[in-house]
């Protein structure tokens, strides 16, 4: 008799439990085979178009996304290979990855780096004017190949990159990017304000 302590075959309950386990194992293998298995976007596979709303549609094949988002994959190394195309949504899925911008026809790779430059929009910082750190954040002044402008940055973390010896990627609290491509082109008084960041 099988009861509290008893032994026995094990209830539905825990057949159940194993059956809800082994979906999930095979749905999470079959999620990273998907992920694994890389597709490339060409001209012959591909075609892109605007929406009209300042955006892009993909159809590959039978599948039509009505929204894309173009993604580089390597920003600063390699700006016109390996661009990501996804999904538009928050956890977004990728479509396919277009493997050099000369695969692809000369309209559609205008098409494709209208995307990136809003994606990547990064005014160069021409001077530095004031940086003010209080309570883990710093407040920037500065004037950029835009304009002058303010813009706040969290202490610590990734907010400043080093891409090279002399060249700085900034990002601010609300994930806009700020470039100095040489540090040693400001003036000594404007590089003091940095030591914060070398």
């Amino acid at each position: 008799m099988n009861g509290p302590g008893g032994h026995g075959r094990p209830g539905r309950g825990m057949e159940e439990k194993h059956s809800l386990d082994d979906f999930q194992l095979e749905q999470m293998e079959q999620e990273t085979e998907e992920m694994l298995r890389v597709r490339y976007l060409n001209d012959n596979n591909a075609k892109f178009e605007r929406t009209g709303t300042g955006f892009l549609s993909l159809r590959v094949g039978e599948e039509f996304y009505p929204r894309v988002t173009v993604v580089r994959m390597f920003p600063f190394s390699d700006k016109n290979e390996f661009i990501s195309i996804r999904t538009a949504e928050e956890r977004s899925k990728e479509i396919g990855i277009i493997e050099k911008l000369s695969d692809v026809s000369k309209e559609t790779v205008e098409m494709l780096e209208e995307q990136l430059t809003l994606r990547y929009f990064t005014p160069v910082i021409e001077k530095i004017i004031k940086i003010k750190d209080e309570y883990g954040f710093a407040y920037w002044n500065v004037v950029t190949d835009h304009g002058e402008c303010n813009f706040t940055i969290r202490m610590g973390g990734n907010s400043v990159i080093h891409l090279s010896d002399t060249r700085i990627l900034i990002m601010d609290i609300d994930e806009n990017r700020f470039e100095i491509p040489d540090v040693n082109r400001l003036t000594v008084a404007e590089r003091r304000k940095l030591d914060l960041f070398l």
